[in-house]
Parts: structure tokens; sequence; C-alpha cells
């Protein structure tokens, strides 16, 4: 099967079940974030020293990216089609449970970081905004037809994740956090 199929050089694409929109639909928004976030996790984590103090991180970043993935694609799955990988409360719990995990580990913040530190650190601050705009294109398609809630509610938690992650490894790397500038 050839990467190129020539279908969309008019402007449309297909959702899961073949269904044809535009390229430029909320929908197509909502789905290509989410991979676009995925992408820059992947690259964060590129980034990353290799040694088996960070093989747990990497086996839960796996998890998160085939999560966001499944999200993609409940997001380019029609209203009243079969969802193949929905996202549960279960998942969000999960990234819950890993910021608290994390959190014990980390510094009081006394201040406003601002994104930056380590080249891991800053792509995951970076991966946290584009999860964010992931979160509200999901919302704003929502205002034109369903979404589960528990997806937007994941990639809101995501974000939080992110951020605390990005704070984990600056930390666990040894590199200071960039803080607001004092006047």
């Amino acid at each position: 099967m050839k990467v190129y199929t020539k279908s969309g050089d008019k402007g449309d694409t297909s959702l899961v079940y073949g269904k044809r929109v535009s390229k430029a639909s909320a929908q197509v928004e909502a789905y290509g974030t989410c991979d676009e976030a995925n992408s820059m996790i992947g690259l964060a984590f590129s980034f990353l020293p290799d040694g088996e103090e960070w093989e747990q991180l990497q086996k839960t970043i796996h998890i998160i990216q085939t999560k966001l993935f499944h999200i993609g694609a409940e997001l380019s799955t029609p209203a009243g089609k079969n969802v193949k990988w929905p996202i549960e409360e279960a998942d969000v719990s999960f990234l819950e449970e890993e910021i608290d995990n994390m959190e014990t580990t980390l510094p009081v913040l006394t201040n406003f970081i601002l994104p930056g530190g380590s080249p891991t650190g800053a792509s995951l601050h970076s991966a946290r905004t584009i999860v964010r705009r992931a979160e509200r294109c999901a919302i704003a398609l929502h205002k034109k037809e369903p979404v589960n809630p528990i997806a937007i509610k994941y990639l809101n938690r995501l974000s939080d994740y992110l951020f605390v992650l990005a704070r984990h490894v600056n930390h666990r790397i040894g590199t200071t956090e960039p803080t607001l500038h004092q006047d």
C-alpha cells in the first residue's frame, strides 16, 4: 500500500468508517492537534539520557502516547459510530497517580516557572501547550457534535501531567528551572 493516495488533493479527507470531511473541519483540527502533541512528546523523549533509571518513565510515556493516539482515533470517528479504543476514567486516574507520585519528589513551587530547562523539559513544556490546544479543539468540536467528555478530561489532565513531568525530568537531570525575571 502506498503512503500517498491522492484522495485528499482537493482538501478533504476520510474519517474512520470512510466519511469524507474537509481538512479544515473542527474534527480534523482536533485529531490532528492530538497527533501534533503526540509527535512533540516523542521528540521530547528522544532527548532523554539513556539508562535503566529512565526505563519505567519510557514505558509510562509509551502508554500515554498510545492513549493519545486512541483519543485521536476517537475524535476521528463520526458521531454515532462504534469507537474502537474509548478513553475511560481509569486512564485519567492513571495520569493523576503519576502526577501525585512525581510531585512527592519535587521542590514546592514558590515562583512561576518558565518553559525551559533541559532539552527534554523544554520539549515537554511545548508538548503541554499543544495538548492544551488539542483540548480546546476537542471542546470546540463538542459544541458541534458529541465528544466523549472523558477524552476531554484526559487531555486536560495530560497537560497537567506534562507540566509536572517537565519539572520532574529537569529535577532528575539537575537542570535549574527558569523562573520569571524579577525586576
